[in-house]
């Protein structure tokens, strides 16, 4: 009798376990979250409006008449040759963690290796995120968006100028040796060098910002001043473009900044606060510093000020509160004024739309500012007790951000110059880039 009720005991388990164990795994399953789904595809499309249409408008309000559209259809160019290229290897680089560990140097501390070649394993199915709670699918967009915009920020800075042609090669090359490697090596979780040193980076104040800035400076000084620069006069030919571009990149910059949340939650919210009162801080400190230094406050000058410091908040947004995004902001549209007027004249380099002055300036402030008010004590929301510390981190990844693009950005663009050329001729640049390089009038009167 009682080796028939251990039979059926048995028996009894043989069917509960599995499905015990059965419930363990549903229960251990990570589980798609529609509330974060929802913001972060709302965010990927807020991002992508960044570029086109608001910054092709904001930069092809600045350009002249005769090359509106050579600057819109580098944007709208960059933003399909990224496309793809993300698509195919630059996801992979950017984000696969092969090979990587916490604390170790090695060569995928650098770049990542490519097990996601053409998005290899990335299904309906793939969930990602912080805690798993949103379709990798749209985490491949949310950063694919963000290698868009950084090639095309250093359009700025060469405008007028370049090749269509050796455009487009430069980009891509510069994407592949550039963009992917810093956006691994800062984002690339445990095991990546800028990560592993600890530096601070929300959402793109190195990878996005000093990386476009110093590679627009580099661009602007190996192709030289445009014909006529500083002499000749070169107003921006339609300021209403460029207001309508900037209103559009502070929406969308919502999206840039606090989509990097990954997940609807509180450093969302308090990102989306921040981003607006740093904006506006910087907006209203680029206009005053211009109304004290040149007796008027100009559309242009404010319109600069709000990307300075949409810009300058981007690597704190996560961790800084109120009062420190208004210090980086405030901070950041005054500093940006001065590099984008006093210090470009004194060095007589041709930044026609100040992609460095901006970009550069700002992320370098935001950067290191962010090592400041991410602490507590100061108000911000990180693990930063030691502000030095920290400081002195936020410095390094600078500094090693800047010489890394600097060197090889230069070297891209020599060798382009040698081997296709990337200035158009004299006549090309007189008539103008839509002509010359598109047929095409931006106002046909």
């Amino acid at each position: 009798m009682t080796l028939r009720k251990f039979a059926g005991l048995g028996a009894l388990l043989s069917i509960v376990m599995p499905s015990l164990a059965m419930a363990a795994d549903e229960v251990a399953a990570p589980v798609l979250n529609s509330g974060d789904t929802a913001w972060m595809l709302t965010s990927t499309a807020l991002v992508l409006f960044m570029t086109i249409p608001g910054l092709a408008l904001f930069y092809g309000g600045m350009v002249r008449s005769k090359n509106i559209l050579s600057v819109m259809m580098q944007c709208f160019a960059i933003t399909g040759l990224i496309t793809i290229l993300w698509f195919v290897y630059g996801y992979s680089m950017a984000f696969d963690t092969t090979g990587m560990e916490a604390g170790v140097v090695n060569f995928n501390s650098f770049v990542g290796g490519l097990s996601k070649l053409f998005l290899s394993g990335v299904t309906p199915a793939s969930i990602t995120g912080p805690a798993a709670l949103f379709p990798e699918a749209v985490f491949v967009t949310f950063q694919m968006t963000f290698a868009i915009i950084t090639p095309a920020l250093i359009v700025g800075a060469f405008a007028e100028r370049m090749k269509f042609s050796a455009m487009l090669i430069f980009m891509a090359v510069w994407f592949t040796l550039v963009y992917a490697p810093i956006a691994h090596m800062v984002w690339g979780g445990p095991g990546s060098l800028l990560g592993d040193w600890g530096v601070l980076d929300f959402a793109g104040g190195t990878v996005v910002h000093i990386n476009a800035g110093v590679a627009g400076l580099v661009a602007c000084i190996v192709l030289g001043k445009r014909k006529g620069f500083p002499t000749t006069p070169m107003a921006p030919h339609n300021l209403g473009y460029t207001l309508i571009g900037a209103a559009m990149l502070w929406v969308g910059w919502f999206g840039f900044n606090a989509g990097s949340a990954a997940a609807a939650n509180g450093t969302a919210g308090m990102a989306m606060l921040v981003t607006q009162i740093a904006t506006a801080a910087a907006a209203l400190g680029w206009m005053f510093a211009e109304w004290i230094t040149h007796g008027k406050p100009s559309a242009l000058g404010i319109a600069s000020g709000v990307v300075a410091g949409l810009v300058a908040v981007t690597p704190a947004a996560g961790t800084v509160g109120p009062m420190g995004a208004l210090v980086i902001g405030l901070v950041a549209g005054v500093l940006c004024f001065f590099c984008a007027t006093s210090l470009k004249r004194k060095l007589g380099y041709d930044d026609s739309l100040d992609a460095f002055g901006v970009h550069g300036i700002g992320g370098i402030v935001g950067a290191i500012l962010t090592g400041v008010f991410a602490a507590p004590a100061l108000g911000g929301f990180g693990t930063v007790t030691d502000v030095a510390a920290q400081v002195w981190i936020q410095a390094k990844g600078v500094g090693f951000t800047v010489i890394y693009t600097a060197i090889v950005t230069f070297v891209i663009l020599k060798v382009l110059d040698m081997v296709m050329g990337l200035r158009v001729t004299e006549e090309e640049e007189a008539v103008g880039l839509d002509l010359a390089q598109h047929n095409e009038r931006g106002y046909n009167l």
